[in-house]
């Protein structure tokens, strides 16, 4: 979830396991959170809320929607991140508990593969906590305004306060309504690299790219060219 040359030691707050949480912050990068988006999900940029920074908290403006035939009212998705991303920050596992589905998947890229099940993503958030210092924390840049099913997060890290280097990400999350209230069932983060090989990296491009065309269809390339 992030990463950094190295970081005082004190409390713990956002981090994954050592494995991840060496990667990172041996290679200056970061690190986040998610749970399992249904298949056909739509994710538009344009609904992202653009403005300044904001520390990740639930706010009581976020709108909820009212439960047909009671007073009660459901949290909007958008509410429902949010309360993610605070209760890590408070290294609060028993409320991220909740906002979390039986069934959720977490996809982190750093990783080969995903968490699946609430137990196994509560798991990897408690070793990750318990790794980094309590003055790391997740702040909200931008987040999906409408009350859909798909929320989108950009975020970065701030140590005392202060933007963390590396530590720009991004996040998918996709929710369902569960039991009476809505939860996430799938997740992806999206990391800034320590590295930034900026256009060095474009022509490593074309070489996976060939490197990936069967040796037959480069056979037959010039023939296809007319050489």
């Amino acid at each position: 979830m992030l990463c950094s040359p190295s970081i005082p030691s004190a409390p713990a707050v956002l981090q994954f396991p050592s494995s991840l949480l060496s990667h990172h912050l041996t290679s200056q990068s970061s690190q986040t959170l998610a749970c399992r988006f249904t298949k056909n999900t739509s994710f538009s940029p344009s609904s992202l809320v653009t403005g300044s920074p904001s520390r990740v908290k639930a706010s009581s403006s976020e709108p909820t929607a009212a439960v047909s035939g009671s007073s009660a009212q459901i949290a909007s998705s958008a509410h429902v991140v949010r309360d993610f991303y605070e209760g890590i920050n408070r290294r609060d596992l028993d409320s991220v508990e909740g906002l979390i589905a039986e069934n959720c998947v977490y996809e982190d890229l750093v990783f080969s593969s995903p968490f699946v099940g609430r137990k196994a993503i509560i798991g990897f958030f408690k070793k990750f906590t318990q790794s980094i210092s309590s003055d790391l924390q997740f702040v909200i840049d931008d987040i999906s305004s409408e009350d859909t099913s798909a929320i989108g997060v950009t975020w970065h890290l701030e140590w005392k306060g202060k933007p963390f280097p590396f530590s720009k990400g991004c996040s998918f999350y996709r929710l369902e309504m569960l039991a009476g209230k809505k939860q996430i069932v799938y997740g992806r983060d999206c990391v800034e690299p320590a590295t930034k090989p900026g256009e060095f990296a474009l022509p490593l491009g074309d070489v996976i790219a060939v490197a990936c065309i069967p040796v037959s269809a480069r056979m037959f390339t010039p023939i296809l060219k007319g050489a």
